[in-house]
């Protein structure tokens, strides 16, 4: 905003103008940049949708391994422990943006382990559904972590902000052009300040539901709803 000012104070002040066909600068800025937002937006209602499998698979075991008569309840609360485990960590693995999944995959491992652990304690019939129910787990939890670290290509965000810092250098001439000698200087000013300030909330907003995990803008995901005791 203040390169902005400052670019219409000089072409105020030299009297700098020209007329320039403004398609370019629609097509420079606003498409990309509406192209990112929807990627973005697109990105967002699919980790969406993944978690709430992620989620349905952790409960569905819970409700299995608590019902199930061949376990003794002790049995049955170490595994509600390491699904809650599972839960956790998973949800301050997306909170932290963590590129490494170390610590998800040892929560979710340690239910393979335990039950290796019982051997035939444990029914083989339990062990198929969980093991069944396990790739659920992973299968949802890999998809939310390939959404939380591929975001939208960072060269087309470079290339929008660029533009976007370009762009009063274009159009602040050009408005001088078109009614810069029958209105107010403010009314320059104005119109400047306010288009730009536009493409930079556009872009914030992009940039704001790139992460929809850190819980820092008000569209992101609420994290602490897909624990599995919320």
């Amino acid at each position: 905003m203040l390169a902005s000012a400052l670019v219409t104070f000089l072409a105020l002040e030299f009297q700098i103008a020209y007329n320039v066909d403004l398609t370019l600068l629609s097509i420079a800025i606003v498409f990309p940049l509406v192209f990112s937002i929807r990627g973005s937006f697109r990105r967002r209602e699919k980790a969406l949708q993944h978690f709430s499998q992620f989620r349905s698979a952790l409960k569905t075991l819970s409700y299995y391994i608590g019902s199930n008569e061949a376990l003794p309840q002790e049995q049955k609360n170490h595994m509600a422990g390491l699904l809650s485990s599972i839960s956790d960590k998973t949800i301050e693995h997306l909170g932290r943006n963590d590129p490494s999944t170390k610590a998800v995959d040892e929560s979710i491992n340690h239910i393979h382990e335990y039950l290796l652990e019982l051997g035939a304690l444990a029914p083989v019939k339990l062990k198929d559904r969980v093991f069944r129910f396990l790739n659920d787990l992973h299968e949802g939890f890999e998809n939310l972590h390939a959404i939380n670290i591929h975001r939208t290509p960072v060269s087309l965000k470079a290339y929008c902000l660029i533009f976007i810092y370009l762009f009063p250098l274009v159009y602040a001439p050009n408005i001088l052009m078109n009614i810069g000698t029958t209105h107010p200087d403010i009314v320059v000013f104005f119109i400047v300040l306010l288009t730009q300030f536009i493409l930079v909330t556009l872009y914030n907003i992009q940039d704001q539901l790139e992460y929809p995990f850190d819980e820092d803008g008000l569209d992101d995901i609420k994290l602490q709803n897909f624990k599995i005791d919320r």
